[in-house]
């Protein structure tokens, strides 16, 4: 199993399902998986006794109004806080085995999620099975350099450079830029500037790259980008993307 393997478009479950239960919860993930999401798209911090957990704010205060630090806080208090219906914060450990079958999008919030990332997936034996990534450029590149092989998306700085380079139709260029690149994971729109159209999506598809577009929920959105040539969709809404281009 590769992480870039099956039938497009790929849906990215975002933070798995939570139609039922919050977001980034082990729930929330086996529900994704129950719809027929392959593939799940999640967060990674660090605890206080340096566990891996899959969790995207620095504190818990938007999903669950409690402002408990995710770095000075213990895996163990974590896992057993009620983010609602008796969920916690999971571990990317307990998340890997529970859903051997399924593939993740991990995006590395800190750099001190490197080390432990990386120690739960090789342990997992689940570096096949999944993409990590970062906004920032060197947290991506050392989370690469300790798994071997892994698939990877572009970072904040590469992507930026790779824009240029489609702006100015230097293919040569974009591809080098892209060198070891698995995909693009982009909005279709920054602000006024368009970053998903034919144009561009054929270029990134030329330097050997996936496209996928965050976050698109509504049906309508998903069948338009697909239309464009996308090869997958990040998605709140699982369900509805299975529905709709499947």
């Amino acid at each position: 199993m590769t992480f870039l393997e099956g039938p497009r478009p790929r849906i990215l479950a975002h933070r798995g399902l939570a139609t039922e239960a919050p977001e980034n919860t082990l729930a929330a993930f086996h529900a994704a998986v129950a719809v027929g999401a392959t593939h799940v798209e999640s967060d990674v911090r660090v605890s206080a006794d340096g566990v891996a957990m899959l969790v995207h704010d620095a504190t818990l205060e938007r999903v669950s109004q409690d402002a408990t630090r995710i770095e000075e806080t213990s895996s163990e208090a974590l896992r057993t806080l009620d983010l609602g219906g008796g969920h916690g914060v999971p571990t990317l450990a307990e998340c890997l085995a529970a859903l051997p079958e399924t593939r993740w999008n991990l995006d590395l919030k800190v750099p001190e999620a490197v080390e432990p990332a990386a120690r739960a997936i090789l342990e997992a034996d689940a570096v096949g099975r999944v993409l990590v990534t970062s906004f920032d450029d060197a947290t991506r590149a050392r989370a690469v350099a300790a798994l071997p092989g892994v698939a990877t998306s572009a970072s904040r700085g590469v992507m930026a450079r790779a824009l240029v380079a489609v702006r100015l139709r230097r293919r040569a260029a974009l591809a080098r830029i892209l060198d070891g690149i698995a995909a693009v994971q982009v909005p279709e729109r920054l602000g006024r500037i368009r970053i998903v159209d034919v144009a561009s999506v054929e270029a990134f598809h030329a330097a050997g790259v996936e496209v996928h577009v965050w976050t698109v929920n509504e049906p309508f959105h998903m069948r338009r980008l697909v239309s464009l040539g996308v090869d997958g969709v990040v998605t709140d809404r699982a369900d509805l993307a299975v529905t709709t281009l499947r």
